[in-house]
């Protein structure tokens, strides 16, 4: 075995641009995942401390409270909103949120709303086996599994958000557990 000092040097430069590679990988998925700092506040992805409520074409973008979620039934679309400034983030798709009460006396769950095949969006529900359901290739998930794929061509579960129930509000605790989408 060769000393790394004898190595060929099409073998030197290979590891070079493997190494440059994976650096420009790197910065490409941080900058991808840091808004720019001009960014409008209804596109800001889901913040800690970011309440959840229903779009401003439904019920006014009013917050989603307890009694807005049955056990068992189809899940609510619905948005962070900044609780500051009463901002609600729903110009972009990946801040769409899939909120749902899995069973009586259960703690609700909430997901990403966006598939992690082709990134249509989840928008059915079949709810004789209370899974999620993708209409564009027929992925479905199961919010008891933590959003596990339990059909179709999905690569992964859907990411889910934490939260937390605080003064009658949903709040979110913490960021997506996962990239949001598909793969890139």
């Amino acid at each position: 075995m060769r000393e790394r000092h004898d190595e060929e040097p099409a073998a030197i430069a290979r590891r070079r641009f493997m190494h440059g590679t994976l650096c420009a990988a790197v910065c490409v998925a941080t900058a991808a995942r840091a808004p720019a700092a001009d960014t409008p506040a209804d596109k800001l992805p889901p913040t800690t401390g970011d309440e959840l409520a229903f779009p401003s074409w439904e019920q006014d973008g009013r917050l989603v409270r307890p009694d807005d979620l049955a056990p068992g039934a189809a899940p609510l679309l619905v948005y962070p909103r900044d609780a500051a400034s009463g901002v609600t983030r729903e110009r972009s798709r990946l801040n769409q949120v899939l909120l749902l009460l899995p069973a009586a006396g259960a703690t609700p769950l909430a997901f990403s709303a966006v598939c992690t095949h082709a990134a249509c969006a989840v928008s059915e529900w079949n709810g004789e086996r209370q899974v999620l359901v993708c209409p564009c290739h027929a992925s479905e998930y199961d919010p008891a599994q933590r959003a596990k794929v339990v059909g179709g061509p999905a690569p992964r579960a859907l990411p889910a958000l934490p939260i937390a129930l605080r003064d009658d509000r949903y709040v979110i605790t913490g960021p997506f557990t996962g990239p949001v989408g598909a793969p890139a």
